[in-house]
């Protein structure tokens, strides 16, 4: 039987001890993880890896999350790549904001335990 390739899942995060506990959650599975520090590098990198799903910090250097879903949704190519966002940012006008650009789900990141989001992850995935 064929082995089925790897599920991957771009982590735009730039907390590196974040970055770090997320990279453990998620390569420890079934996935190839990808990552990128800054908006500007995660754009390019959507385009070329076109990964399974994109985790998204909204307060990010060079271009913020807000400016990398109104990118992305314009580029047809990654458009429907679905987007969980990730964010410090727990205000209504955020989420709402981050949801009308086309983000599927938001956590606020004090609010969330890693295994909630795992399991978001992997239901979207299957």
């Amino acid at each position: 039987m064929p082995k089925t390739a790897k599920k991957t899942i771009l982590i735009v995060e730039d907390d590196e001890i974040l970055l770090r506990a997320l990279y453990l959650l998620f390569h420890a599975g079934e996935f190839t993880i990808a990552s990128a520090t800054d908006g500007d590098t995660a754009l390019k990198m959507t385009e070329r890896i076109k990964p399974d799903v994109v985790l998204l910090d909204l307060l990010l250097p060079k271009m913020n999350g807000f400016d990398y879903l109104k990118a992305m949704k314009a580029d047809p190519a990654i458009k429907n790549t679905p987007v969980i966002v990730l964010s410090n940012l727990g205000d209504k006008e955020s989420v709402d904001k981050a949801k009308a650009l086309g983000a599927l789900d938001y956590f606020i990141k004090s609010d969330t335990d890693l295994t909630t989001l795992d399991e978001k992850v992997k239901k979207l995935l299957k």
